[in-house]
Parts: C-alpha cells; sequence; structure tokens
C-alpha cells in the first residue's frame, strides 16, 4: 500500500459535520451535490439508503445538521430540510430491496410506531428479522401522526413513509396495546426473541395549582390529537392562555389560533432568549399573532363562579440554578393577571409505565430502569428506545436511538457483545471547522428560506404552511454546500513542492510547512478543482470521483455523436453541472450535432480532458462556463480565468501537432440564455480572422 493509499484510507472516516451531526447520519453533502447538479432521483436514492422517514424528515425535522455546517463560518448554512423535501418532491428513487444475504433471524416485537419504533423495525427487517410492530393506535406514526398539527406534518408523509417500512417485511398490529390486549411474557410464549419498547412519552404534565381543577383547563397532547384528529373547534372565540415555551406549546399556540380562538397568550418561565422552542417555531408563531409573556411562572388560574376569568402568573428571575439545575427563583411581589378563558398546559410529557409494571423493573419515580450502554431493560431480551428513555427531543433523535437499539437487538440475536458508548466514539465528528483565513475567502451567497403562505392565509386553516422549493430556487440553495472533505488529496510521495497549488488556489488551502514542504489541507479544501490540472506532476487527486464520472462519459458521448453524425461537424460542449446547466430541460435535452458532458465546474477539466476528446474523434470542443453575472451564483473564484487559460493551452498544443487551434473554444452562457445553447455553442466556434495590418 502506497502511502497515497493510506492517506485515502484514512479520509475515509472524515464524514462532513452535518453527516456527523445527523442522528441518523444522512449523506447530506453527496445529496446536496445530486440536487445541485440536477440528479434529483440520485438525491433521493441517497436519501432513501440512511432515512427511512423521509417524508416525516423532508417536512418537519429539526436539521440538526444545520447547527455544525462550516458555512456558518461564513454565512448561513443550506436549508437542508427544505432540500430534501424538494429532492422527495422531485425524485424518483425506492428504498432498495434487503440485502440478499440477511444475518439475522429470529422474530422481533416492536411496541410503539413512532419515529424509534419504526427506524428499529426498518433496520431490523433489513438485516433479515422477522418483525411486528404492535401499537394502540389504527395507524403508525406515534408523536408525529398523532399531535403535530397538519399545517406542520400532512398525513400523506407519514403514510409513504410507512409505506415503504411495511415493503421492507414489517408487519404491523394496530389497535393493540401493552398491558391490556399483549404483555411481554404472552409475546416471549409466542416465540419472540427480542422485544423492544418504543412506547414514548404520552402524557401530557400539568401543575397542582389553584383552579387547575375544573372546566376550561385542557392538556397539550389530548388537545392536539383533538384538533388534528376530531376536528375540534373551539365555540365562541374564547381567548387561550398557553403555558410552556417549548416545540409542543408553539404547537399548542398556533393550532389554537387555527382551532377558533380570537387571542393566544403564551406564558413561559423562561426569558426570550432561554426559550426551548426552535427559533423557527418561535417566529412563525409570532408571525401568526400569538402574544409572548416571557419570565412569567404560573401561579394560579383564577375563576369566577367556576369559569376562568385569567391566569394569575408571577415574575421569574432564574429558571436554572448555578449548576444549570431546573430551579426557578420566582418573585411573589410581581403579580399580573393574563386574561383568558382556556388554559392549556404545555408544560411537557412524561412516560406510562403501568402496563410494564410486575414484568421489568421500574424505578421509584416510574421509569424504566435501562442500562444505556446495552439498551436494555431488566428483562433479558427486552431493549428498550426513544424518548421513553432519552426525554423529549427532536424526531430524528428519536430515529438516531431507535437505530443504536436495533443495533443491540442485532448483537443479542447474533450472541455478540454491544457497547453503545464504543459506537459513539466510532462516529465522533473528525473533521476540522474552516480557518478564518479560508473562510474569509468564500463567498458569502444569500440563503433562500423556504417559502411559506403568509400568516394572515396560514391561520385561518390547517394546510401545510410551507411551500417547499422551486426548480431554480433549489438549484441555487444546494448550490451553497461547500461539499466539504470531498475535494484535493496530495500524494506526498509525488509532490515536488513547486508551490503551483499554492499559486493556483483562490482559498489559501495549500500551505507552506516550516520544513518548506506544501501541505494540501483537505479538510479546509472548497472542492473547486483548480489545483488537480495545474500540478505538474499530478500529485493532487480528488476524495471524491466527481471528476472521474464525469471523464468517463467523455468518449461514449462523442462515440454517440459519430454514430449518428449527418454530415455536419460533430462538438462535443463540456458544460458546468450547475445553475441552468443541471435544469431538467438541460439534463434532459439531446441535440443534433452537440454531444453533452458534465463538469462538477470547468474548473475542475484538465488539458488532457480536452485532448481525449479529440482524440476520440470530435471534431470540435467547447467548454461551457457561467456567466459571472448570472443569477445562479457561482461559488467557485477564478474560474473564468483559469479555466479559459487551460483552453488557449489546449489550442496551443494542437497547433503545435499540426491541427486547428480554433478546434476547441471557451465561452460562457447566462442561466437566462440556457434556451440558445446551440446558437451560442456555434457562436464560440466561429474563427475571427485576424485584421489586415495597414
Amino acid at each position: 500500500m502506497t502511502h497515497h493509499d493510506k492517506q485515502d484510507l484514512a479520509l475515509d472516516s472524515i464524514h462532513p459535520p452535518c453527516q456527523s451531526a445527523c442522528p441518523v447520519h444522512q449523506g447530506v453533502r453527496d445529496y446536496l451535490l445530486a440536487i445541485a447538479t440536477g440528479d434529483f432521483d440520485h438525491a433521493l436514492a441517497i436519501i432513501k439508503e440512511t432515512n427511512p422517514l423521509p417524508f416525516v424528515c423532508g417536512t418537519i425535522c429539526a436539521h440538526h445538521c444545520e447547527e455544525e455546517c462550516r458555512r456558518n463560518d461564513v454565512d448561513k448554512p443550506p436549508s437542508i430540510r427544505g432540500l430534501k423535501r424538494f429532492a422527495l418532491e422531485n425524485g424518483k428513487a425506492r428504498v432498495q430491496p434487503p440485502a440478499d444475504d440477511p444475518d439475522l433471524k429470529g422474530k422481533v416485537a416492536v411496541i410503539g410506531a413512532g419515529p424509534a419504533g419504526l427506524t428499529a423495525a426498518f433496520d431490523l427487517a433489513r438485516r433479515g428479522a422477522e418483525v411486528t410492530v404492535f401499537d394502540r393506535e389504527e395507524s403508525a406514526g406515534g408523536a408525529v401522526r398523532h399531535y403535530i398539527p397538519l399545517y406542520r406534518l400532512p398525513d400523506q408523509a407519514i403514510d409513504q413513509d410507512v409505506d415503504e417500512i411495511a415493503e421492507q417485511g414489517v408487519e404491523f398490529k394496530f389497535g393493540v396495546e401493552l398491558g391490556k390486549d399483549i404483555t411481554l411474557k404472552q409475546l416471549e410464549e409466542e416465540g419472540y426473541k427480542s422485544i423492544l419498547l418504543a412506547l414514548g412519552l404520552p402524557v401530557s404534565r400539568g401543575l397542582d395549582i389553584p383552579g387547575a381543577e375544573g372546566e376550561g383547563v385542557l392538556y397539550a397532547l389530548p388537545f392536539l390529537k383533538a384538533v388534528k384528529r376530531e376536528g375540534f373547534k373551539f365555540e365562541g372565540n374564547p381567548t387561550v392562555v398557553v403555558i410552556g415555551g417549548g416545540n409542543v406549546a408553539m404547537d399548542v399556540a398556533r393550532s389554537a389560533l387555527r382551532a377558533g380562538a380570537a387571542k393566544v397568550k403564551l406564558s413561559c418561565l423562561e426569558c426570550d432568549d432561554e426559550m426551548p422552542a426552535f427559533e423557527w417555531e418561535l417566529e412563525e408563531a409570532k408571525e401568526e399573532g400569538v402574544e409572548f409573556n416571557t419570565s412569567r411562572g404560573p401561579d394560579a388560574i383564577v375563576r369566577e363562579d367556576g369559569t376562568i376569568a385569567a391566569l394569575e402568573v408571577v415574575e421569574c428571575t432564574a429558571v436554572f440554578d448555578e449548576q444549570g439545575r431546573f430551579s426557578p427563583q420566582l418573585n411573589v411581589d410581581h403579580r399580573e393577571a393574563l386574561e383568558g378563558d382556556i388554559v392549556i398546559f404545555a408544560i411537557g410529557q412524561a412516560g406510562d409505565s403501568e402496563p410494564l409494571k410486575d414484568e421489568i423493573e421500574i424505578d421509584d419515580r416510574g421509569r424504566v430502569v435501562f442500562n444505556p450502554n446495552k439498551m436494555t431493560t431488566s428483562r433479558k431480551g427486552v431493549f428498550s428506545c426513544g424518548e421513553m428513555i432519552t426525554g423529549p427531543g427532536s424526531a430524528v433523535q428519536a430515529m438516531g436511538n431507535g437505530r443504536l437499539a436495533a443495533r443491540a437487538v442485532a448483537a443479542y440475536l447474533k450472541d455478540e457483545d454491544f457497547d453503545s458508548a464504543r459506537i459513539e466514539y466510532e462516529e465522533k465528528p473528525v473533521l476540522d471547522k474552516l480557518d478564518d483565513k479560508v473562510a474569509a475567502e468564500v463567498y458569502p451567497m444569500e440563503r433562500y428560506e423556504i417559502p411559506m403562505i403568509s400568516p394572515e392565509e396560514r391561520v385561518r386553516h390547517f394546510k401545510q404552511a410551507e411551500l417547499g422549493y422551486d426548480v431554480d430556487t433549489a438549484l441555487c440553495e444546494a448550490r451553497r454546500c461547500l461539499t466539504c472533505a470531498a475535494g484535493a488529496v496530495q500524494d506526498e510521495d509525488l509532490c515536488v513542492h513547486c508551490l503551483t497549488c499554492v499559486r493556483v488556489c483562490p482559498y489559501d488551502v495549500p500551505v507552506v510547512s516550516e520544513e518548506s514542504k506544501v501541505v494540501v489541507r483537505n479538510e479546509q479544501c472548497q472542492a473547486c478543482g483548480l489545483c488537480i490540472s495545474y500540478c505538474p506532476v499530478y500529485a493532487i487527486s480528488f476524495r471524491s470521483p466527481y471528476v472521474e464520472s464525469a471523464v468517463e462519459k467523455i468518449e461514449p458521448v462523442v462515440e454517440k455523436m459519430l454514430a449518428n453524425r449527418n454530415g455536419d461537424p460533430s462538438v462535443l460542449a463540456i458544460t458546468c453541472s450547475y445553475g441552468a446547466f443541471a435544469r431538467p430541460e438541460f439534463v434532459n435535452k439531446e441535440y443534433k450535432n452537440i454531444g453533452v458532458v458534465r463538469f462538477p465546474c470547468v474548473a475542475k477539466l484538465d488539458t488532457a480532458h480536452l485532448l481525449t476528446a479529440i482524440e476520440a474523434g470530435a471534431d470540435k470542443v467547447v467548454v461551457v462556463g457561467c456567466s459571472e453575472d448570472d443569477k445562479f451564483d457561482c461559488q467557485y473564484k477564478d474560474v473564468s480565468y483559469w479555466s479559459e487559460r487551460k483552453v488557449v493551452h489546449t489550442g496551443d498544443l494542437l497547433a503545435m501537432l499540426g491541427m486547428e487551434r480554433e478546434d476547441v473554444a471557451y465561452t460562457e452562457i447566462a442561466g437566462d440564455d440556457i434556451g440558445k445553447f446551440e446558437e451560442l455553442v456555434a457562436q464560440a466556434l466561429v474563427k475571427t480572422e485576424p485584421e489586415e495590418e495597414a
């Protein structure tokens, strides 16, 4: 194994921060690249490789990937969730069939059809286990099905995911309640070798304050379920006071508006900066008119003749103590009344251990006794996962925990050791953040937020509030990805430290060490590819196969042109893959005498690639780049300058060989002119006669 091989092998362990941060470790970089280059089918296929609930995630995912995105060092991260939804709506790909050589045998029961249980069931079934999912409801989805409002998550999204999970061989049994219709003992007697508990947190918490008992007091989860599943509406347009500052509280407040509340007031302990709800949830609630009353603790529900008149609150001066523990400090001398007719508690959820009593060990707080390293309960062969053991979190976090539990169950079925701590260490992010100097050289590019129905319109109904991206917007937004860890790899055995890459790189990625040697920092590379073709000894290659995939298409495209030629010169156009060149109408179009090979930016084009096209039989080769004033912003710097120089150099080589210098040409086409592609390519090939000397 050469030094270069060793380096490649080491780099295989480097994942972009987005992929490391994703609880199910989606190949975010690769599916964003597929979208940006117009291959929507491939983007969807990549998503479905690792995500059993892509429609759910494309609609409501908390996109933890964006928090770690290195684009944050420049401006804002790409809208990864919005782009996932775009791939789902525009791509065609099914989940690939399970492997032909399954490694698991035996029956597995999964109790609970929420995100954690569904993910575990999917993973185990694909490895050969006979998986049955039991749920007390009449449909799968758990909390995302029954509590997340329709304006955020339509039922059709869940249905599509569940259908594909069933296609993997997962059997569903609905209307079956643990502790009532089945027990763990019965399942064991029926031949289930392992049981996975994924019961979630189905119980809404309340507060024991004066006035909390009686008419007009509601609880978050039953309220959300009644609104979503039963079409609940308020009578008389009441003023509703919601207690809580988390994501569920935002769902309750916004659902209350849609269910007929004249006014919704929200009260929470946290100050504005401490509220646990996601930032976008807070913004959308405020846009819709929810009144925020922060740093206030509920003290009593005031009633007049049994009817709610107000929620009495006191000032909250601190939510946590010096050790970061939940310990609200209240100033009872500062009181006020929030007038209202209905009060809804949205202060958290709890598990329900009642169905498990006498079957597994429960602690004095009613929680399942659980070994997080083994994912096991006190009963042999019975595992647990999801929010019932992690506490409240996002759907995708529950999915990640379900995937971890599936690995634990698989190890148990194979009589192998399992330690979740070891797995978490293996998946620890290893890619450094962007160097400040590199980040300063990256072009800032405006983030395209997901379009939404106006606040005034969306509060009138439960139709999905987000509209999703159109093609051009998705292409622009996906283009903002920095393709981290996909770029230049240096072969130190070949490198002669000539400084060419240092001179060419627009991002200061290659640096000179104290030993006067060039070091190409792959973890900082922006994947423009300029250094590859300008390295005189080919000591730099790409970690990802973007370039090779494009080069492999040159000869077949030329051969096809030659087979179909009708007397006119055969022209090979080597274009960019981004922007207008990624539009479906361009990607799918065939031209009479022009063959097209799209490169992942013409900056990655080598002189040798142009000569390959000529050698294969192309009469003319035109390199087509993007216009710098195009609405499809190019992420890379200096592309036009260096790409045109390569074409000129190729022309010089052709002239030295006795061929026509003008057989190769360079041009640029703006996105709005892509419909004139044939005409503009022809214009680029027109010879300019030298002016006669006076």
